[in-house]
């Protein structure tokens, strides 16, 4: 690990209320499959019975959950059917966080969180098979949904153990990342540089009922300046370098993850330490689409 000094260089509207959990953060709690599932995140923090702000109005949630039914994502009545398809992706995503945990990712918050979210919901229904394989998918325009595993360990990384004030997440993608990070952050903003991406995450999102996230379109190189500084800034693509502009929209303490370079990648963390001081280290591997200046 090395220190250095560099210079590197909405929205969907809020729907219903949202709860400020004291241990954690403010958590969007809609009336769909995320339902179910944030009941296990209850469970994994160990809180007794806490009240949850749901669409529909405000119940007393409690901490230990077996397994039931979930109401489908347009909070229409499904049948026993419906019920037992949701029930097998519930299992099947538990599976899959359950080997996130295998390869090494630790908070039990961003498991939590990977948990509560229907992957299968970001994806084409024709890879929906493939949803909870440890593996990225194309979403078109020749992007893709990043793997789990790397999702939860970048946010691993960013988060720290700390509860999050605002993130800004650069490439919206399909939405999913966003939605995971509105878990674990009180306001998450997110930008995306392609049209049809943005108005794809705006589709995914809107039914679930999600109060904190606010996207936006635009050159994620440039960020959101009027909204900095950000806790934590995440990129879903990478560059050979991270933007000056976006080291300097983190806040001081705050933590930017990053893939970076071009044939060979590696994760890079940069931490602020002060004003005009930030902390780079090179931590493991990986692959991404290519981080790119401007909109279309």
């Amino acid at each position: 690990m090395s220190d250095k000094e560099r210079r590197f260089p909405l929205s969907l509207s809020s729907v219903v209320d949202s709860t400020k959990n004291s241990r954690s953060v403010k958590v969007a709690m809609p009336q769909t499959a995320v339902q179910n599932a944030a009941n296990h995140q209850k469970s994994s923090l160990k809180s007794s019975s806490e009240k949850t702000t749901f669409f529909g109005g405000t119940k007393t949630a409690q901490a230990k959950v077996v397994d039931k039914p979930v109401p489908n994502v347009g909070g229409e009545q499904t049948s026993s059917r419906s019920n037992s398809s949701f029930m097998v992706s519930d299992r099947i995503r538990q599976a899959m966080v359950a080997r996130v945990a295998q390869q090494g990712v630790k908070d039990a918050l961003v498991l939590a969180s990977m948990e509560a979210i229907p992957r299968h919901l970001f994806i084409e229904s024709g890879l929906s098979g493939q949803a909870y394989i440890d593996a990225s998918l194309p979403i078109g325009h020749h992007q893709t949904i990043s793997q789990p595993y790397i999702v939860a360990r970048m946010i691993e990384i960013m988060r720290n153990g700390k509860v999050l004030d605002k993130v800004l997440e650069i490439g919206t993608g399909c939405g999913y990342q966003a939605a995971v990070l509105s878990l674990v952050a009180k306001d998450v903003y997110s930008i995306e540089r392609i049209k049809a991406l943005h108005e794809l995450a705006k589709e995914n999102l809107r039914p679930m009922r999600i109060a904190n996230i606010r996207l936006h379109y635009g050159d994620g190189m440039l960020g959101l300046p009027q909204v900095a500084p950000f806790d934590g800034i995440i990129l879903a693509a990478a560059g050979m370098e991270v933007p000056q502009a976006l080291l300097e929209q983190l806040a001081v303490g705050g933590r930017l993850i990053a893939p970076v370079g071009g044939r060979n990648q590696v994760l890079q963390l940069i931490e602020r330490l002060s004003a005009k001081e930030w902390r780079s280290s090179v931590l493991e591997q990986c692959h991404f689409v290519p981080l790119h200046q401007g909109v279309i």
